[in-house]
């Protein structure tokens, strides 16, 4: 009970201050006012502009864009072909260049790099391990991208398998039902948002610039690296090239598919036994023999240790 007034009074005060903090606050003013304070205000500096941009921005960028212009510049042309070619299979992630790709692994080898520069030059570790070691972070830095784009290259060729036989169906339902080829297409990629939706919508946008059909399927198959859908690409060229209905190339690829799906559930199956073997050898093994050979150790101790004695 004694613990009552305290805790009342301080009620009593924290809610003072809230009200005289409510009290002190500015009336909000109305939107014409407000409009007209932001005409009427000085406009933001060069400098300001600058500060209110990100750390990353700000700092980080300017680095890795003077990185990606010097390594570009000293850089081999099959090797930037290379990396175009495979960030085309990525997907194009985060609109990146072969430019911007080149920065980030200068980028990323030259701070792991220093890291390890700076963690080791205070260590009393041998010259050698102080020359070795910065250099070998900086070597996994520089590669750490190229993992990276390789995680997105698997991912995205995994999307395009899976998604093709449900799009197949659909571009055969609409080709059926009178569509043309490119308005099929426009379905499909109207229908859902993945992988292959966005290489449909980029072959559209493509012929809407003025290339063919041939091309830019060609280049769909180029992009994707991806057996069926290179399989795909090729059936609806030669049907353009030889005048065959291309709702009957689109069955018989829909079929196709369904025959290599069910092959592959199949062959899974039949792997999974041999898989589930090391798990079970390696977890399940050693519990069993720990339930069963357990209450058994104390006696052989004790018949061991008698043993012993006895001897």
């Amino acid at each position: 009970m004694a613990l009552l007034p305290f805790v009342a009074g301080l009620m009593m005060t924290a809610g003072i201050i809230l009200l005289f903090r409510a009290l002190s606050m500015p009336e909000e003013e109305d939107t014409l006012q407000t409009r007209l304070n932001q005409y009427g205000a000085r406009p933001p500096s060069l400098e300001e502009i600058e500060l209110q941009k990100p750390f990353s921005e700000r700092m980080l960028k300017p680095i890795v864009l003077k990185l990606s212009a010097s390594l570009a510049a000293r850089t081999p042309q099959k090797t930037l072909e290379d990396i175009r070619i495979n960030l085309d299979g990525a997907g194009n992630p985060n609109n990146l260049t072969v430019a911007d790709f080149l920065g980030i692994k200068g980028f990323a080898g030259l701070a792991l790099g220093g890291v390890g520069f700076l963690l080791l030059s205070g260590s009393d570790q041998s010259v050698l391990v102080k020359a070795l070691a910065p250099l070998g972070l900086a070597f996994f830095g520089q590669n750490l991208p190229n993992m990276w784009l390789s995680g997105k290259i698997t991912a995205r060729q995994k999307e395009l398998t899976l998604s093709l036989p449900d799009a197949l169906d659909l571009l055969t339902i609409s080709v059926e039902a009178g569509m043309g080829f490119e308005q099929a297409l426009q379905k499909v990629a109207e229908k859902w948002d993945n992988a292959l939706t966005r290489e449909f919508a980029r072959v559209l946008r493509e012929q809407r610039m003025g290339m063919s059909r041939r091309e830019a399927l060609r280049g769909l198959g180029a992009r994707a690296a991806v057996p069926e859908v290179v399989a795909f690409t090729s059936a609806i060229i030669q049907a353009d090239q030889l005048g065959v209905s291309i709702s009957r190339i689109l069955q018989l690829q829909s079929e196709q598919m369904r025959i290599k799906r069910r092959q592959k559930a199949e062959k899974l199956a039949h792997e999974a036994p041999l898989k589930m073997t090391f798990p079970m050898v390696l977890f399940m093994m050693p519990a069993l023999w720990i339930v069963i050979l357990g209450p058994m150790w104390p006696n052989m101790a004790i018949m061991m240790g008698g043993g012993g004695g006895g001897g």
